[in-house]
């Protein structure tokens, strides 16, 4: 069995903490900084971030975690650990501000990422996954139990806040007349 000094176990937890508290937080921000002068763009920027936030996750995951052998669960794990970093708040259904969008009063009810937060950071993985060399059938970014687990994410926060994702309907151009085009005059007609 693999002894690990208190002191190295500590100093990467804190390590992956800040890394993930920097990548999330640089979502926000980014939006107020000035444009850099790199011809990687924000989001190609956020992608490299948070594939290496990741990425560090799985080195101090125990036992440590190599990509080849992560799932759908693994991805699900890491979600959970975010959620300690977020600053949304989500009301349980034993809060008297349940449904309510804009509370009255402080609750003890936890932050939590937001639902959008964590829908484009799945896309930034799933995307940086398939950049770094991993095949499309085996991205554990794109797992039914990740979608399945957004969906719910989703549909709780928006319950907790009293606000419907409602997915918008498209609209569809009205069916157009078929219009009979008009013959030219027979010849010698008049």
């Amino acid at each position: 069995m693999d002894s690990i000094p208190h002191h190295e176990m500590e100093s990467s937890a804190t390590t992956l903490q800040t890394t993930a508290t920097t990548t999330l937080l640089s979502v926000s921000s980014s939006s107020s900084t000035s444009p850099s002068s790199s011809t990687s763009s924000r989001y190609e920027n956020q992608k490299r971030r948070d594939w290496n936030t990741f990425g560090q996750y799985l080195k101090n995951h125990r036992p440590p975690l190599a990509l080849s052998r992560c799932s759908g669960a693994h991805v699900l794990e890491f979600l959970r650990y975010l959620d300690q970093f977020g600053k949304t708040k989500v009301h349980t259904p034993i809060c008297p501000f349940y449904g309510h969008p804009n509370p009255p009063a402080p609750c003890p009810c936890p932050l939590r990422q937001a639902w959008g937060s964590l829908d484009a950071l799945i896309g930034r993985l799933r995307a940086a996954f398939e950049e770094n060399g991993g095949k499309p059938e085996a991205n554990p970014f794109g797992a039914r139990a990740v979608r399945l687990y957004l969906r719910e994410v989703r549909d709780l926060q928006s319950k907790a806040r009293g606000i419907s994702y409602e997915k918008k309907k498209r609209k569809r151009p009205p069916p157009q007349q078929q219009q009979i085009p008009l013959l030219p005059p027979a010849p010698g007609a008049s």
